[in-house]
């Protein structure tokens, strides 16, 4: 996994089947706390105690400038979750497809290495999360959840599913699906929507 890093600095990274075991550390700003020296500083420690992969979960403060600050001082894969920046600051309905695949290639342009896109939640899946004791417990899936509720269209990321494709490939970015109808309990696993999302 590298991405478009100018210089590259990155150690590369393969995940998958018949590789050894990955480890990802979390880290991110929150609007109530945030600081690019804390995030870069968690960054730091992660490399240090053996994460193979960062993720920049960041939520709040200066998104692209913590964002550029991890990928310049990371030596391993920078993951983000796009639709979390989508969001912040802009109500669901204003967020566009347009909006969408602007942010994607902001990020893509910035030099994150890979992207999880909740692509299999689908409209018709909605339904299936009623029963659920805990409901959605995906950040990402419940975002878009709302987003297909309010504009009664199907999830956008599988509807532009290509485009956002074609961006990636173009800045070399690598795909991490995400599972937005994962279950949050025991009672919830293996249940029609998580099966259907899969």
């Amino acid at each position: 996994m590298r991405g478009e890093r100018a210089p590259k600095r990155l150690d590369p990274t393969g995940i998958g089947r018949c590789i050894t075991t990955k480890i990802n550390a979390n880290i991110g700003a929150s609007p109530v706390q945030s600081s690019l020296e804390q995030e870069v500083q968690k960054l730091r420690w992660a490399q240090k105690y053996g994460a193979d992969t960062v993720m920049d979960l960041s939520t709040g403060g200066d998104l692209a400038a913590c964002r550029q600050a991890i990928i310049d001082h990371s030596t391993v894969p920078i993951g983000t979750v796009p639709i979390y920046s989508m969001i912040v600051g802009r109500n669901i309905e204003d967020l566009t497809y347009d909006v969408i695949l602007r942010e994607i290639e902001r990020q893509a342009q910035q030099g994150v290495d890979y992207f999880t896109i909740h692509a299999g939640v689908l409209k018709e899946h909605l339904s299936l999360v009623r029963s659920r004791i805990t409901g959605i417990v995906s950040r990402g899936g419940s975002i878009l959840a709302k987003w297909m509720l309010y504009h009664n269209k199907q999830n956008p990321m599988y509807e532009m599913f290509d485009e956002i494709s074609a961006i990636m490939r173009e800045y070399d970015v690598t795909y991490s699906l995400g599972d937005g109808l994962r279950p949050g309990c025991v009672a919830d696993a293996s249940d029609p929507a998580q099966l259907a999302e899969l």
